[in-house]
């Protein structure tokens, strides 16, 4: 194992213990929804070595690091210890960073197709970080579709809603035409509904409660800035190839031979071990 790779593991096990202990201190309180949360989070921390194991692809331990922080921040911080509510940024940082690892994904899919003799095309440098930033682009939307379906089906907040002091509308209009009726300055808004199994007004303070609409678009704001980001970068690293260069410590490759065999004889010694 390289000395890269023990950084990973080191990163990996560490974070496992704090799932660990997470999910016991959850399920002493009863919450075993986050117990589910952290068995799902235990889950995603195998993709990279599925990955790395099973489709021979080459994930730099930079990146890998960087998918292990990005889940656990998303689903024990995020989620469990609610740093999206307590912390306005954390979901923005975490969209943009998604946005950049998803274009490192899609670039290096890519470029393996690219160079595989396999395949009978060859793409341009600027056409292979444009798929890539398409590629992270099409995730950012399809994660955006679960987050309203969670938010539709079973009633979350996935969509964080946000309070607004205006709004403008035509489904305010008593004309029924498609003119917009603009409310400025709105200070609080009267609710009529049961909540709680209760009829009765309820005012949110502060203006008018936006559903979901404008986190939705900000999320694919930021993913498109994470994903422009790395396309533009990844395309210098394409045209040089330059091993020396910080972008390659993010781009994922195939393995070679070699790497394949040093793979394979690892995991035997390590099944020697758990078998003695």
């Amino acid at each position: 194992m390289t000395k890269d790779k023990r950084k990973t593991w080191i990163v990996l096990i560490i974070l496992q213990i704090l799932v660990i202990f997470t999910a016991v201190a959850e399920g002493l309180h009863g919450n075993f929804y986050n117990v589910f949360l952290c068995a799902f989070t235990m889950i995603l921390f195998n993709i990279p070595r599925f990955v790395n194991v099973k489709l021979n692809i080459y994930l730099p331990s930079a990146l890998e690091i960087v998918i292990l922080l990005f889940i656990f921040a998303a689903e024990i911080l995020g989620e469990i210890q609610s740093f999206y509510t307590i912390f306005s940024k954390w979901d923005t940082i975490l969209h943009t960073i998604n946005g950049f690892i998803m274009a490192a994904i899609g670039f290096a899919l890519i470029d393996i197709l690219n160079q595989s003799p396999k395949i009978h095309f060859n793409m341009s440098p600027i056409f292979v970080a444009f798929v890539a930033f398409c590629f992270s682009m099409t995730i950012g939307v399809l994660w955006e579709f679960f987050e309203f379906g969670a938010d539709y089906f079973f009633h979350t907040d996935m969509q964080k809603d946000f309070i607004v002091n205006s709004i403008s509308s035509v489904a305010i209009n008593p004309s029924g035409l498609n003119n917009t009726i603009k409310i400025n300055g709105i200070t609080s808004t009267v609710v009529n509904g049961i909540k709680d199994g209760v009829q009765g007004q309820y005012i949110i303070e502060g203006g008018y409660l936006d559903v979901g609409i404008l986190d939705t678009m900000k999320d694919l704001l930021v993913n498109c800035i994470g994903a422009l980001v790395f396309s533009v970068i990844g395309l210098f690293y394409i045209k040089n190839r330059g091993k020396g260069s910080l972008i390659w410590k993010f781009v994922p490759r195939m393995k070679t031979k070699e790497e394949i065999e040093a793979t394979n004889n690892f995991i035997q010694k390590v099944r020697k071990k758990k078998n003695k």
